[in-house]
């Protein structure tokens, strides 16, 4: 209802108040569906998605993508615990003084382990990195995917480090037989809990998720 702002006894006693009906949007039956043509490749794969949630969870497109972004996060910052111990013991221990005494080949494991856990931090840090650079853009979705794809490459690259840490580890400790044994059984548990486990329980349920693609 919407008032002149004129006192009731100027307008009458029986005045009514003037009321104002919204209008009521439909679509014609000739209208247009819009043109998806255009769409870039990622825009396109999440737009069912999107349909989906918004059905299922009353989440808008924009929603849908911020709370992705946030779950990311959370995720990362596990992976970021574990990474940055590893790389802090391993930039100091390059300064014991046992360390002179190593072998070529516990150097040059060392330096792998080094590179892999710099390279890990660089790509699980990556997604604020981009989050800043395209701020304001409108390119939250494209954001998500790549945020995605950098933290599972980060992890990757963040199990790998482990493995080459244990092997360089028990090759001072024990030597390099048990070392490689060591090395390879903690690459088959990280790999099976990380990513097996995972993948089998996406392919097992692909048919639960919809034609929609939901979670």
């Amino acid at each position: 209802m919407v008032y002149t702002g004129r006192d009731p006894a100027e307008r009458g006693q029986n005045a009514q108040p003037a009321r104002v009906s919204a209008p009521i949007l439909s679509r014609q039956p000739d209208a247009e569906l819009p043109d998806h043509r255009d769409e870039c490749r990622v825009c396109s794969a999440v737009r069912n998605h999107d349909e989906w949630n918004a059905a299922e969870r009353g989440e808008t497109p924009l929603q849908r993508a911020d709370r992705a972004y946030g779950e990311i996060l959370q995720e990362v910052r596990v992976a970021q615990t574990g990474v940055q111990i590893l790389f802090a013991f391993l930039l100091a221990l390059a300064f014991q003084a046992r360390f002179g005494s190593t072998t070529n080949f516990q150097r040059d494991v060392y330096a792998v382990t080094l590179m892999l856990c710099a390279a890990a931090t660089a790509l699980l840090i990556a997604p604020a990195a981009f989050h800043r650079v395209v701020y304001r853009r409108r390119l939250k979705l494209h954001l998500v995917h790549a945020a995605t794809r950098l933290a599972l490459a980060g992890m990757v690259l963040l199990m790998l480090s482990l493995v080459s840490a244990v092997l360089l580890i028990v090759d001072v400790v024990f030597g390099a037989g048990p070392a490689v044994i060591m090395a390879s059984g903690t690459f088959g548990w990280f790999f099976t809990w990380w990513f097996v486990l995972p993948a089998w329980s996406r392919v097992r349920h692909a048919g639960d998720s919809g034609p929609a693609g939901g979670e």
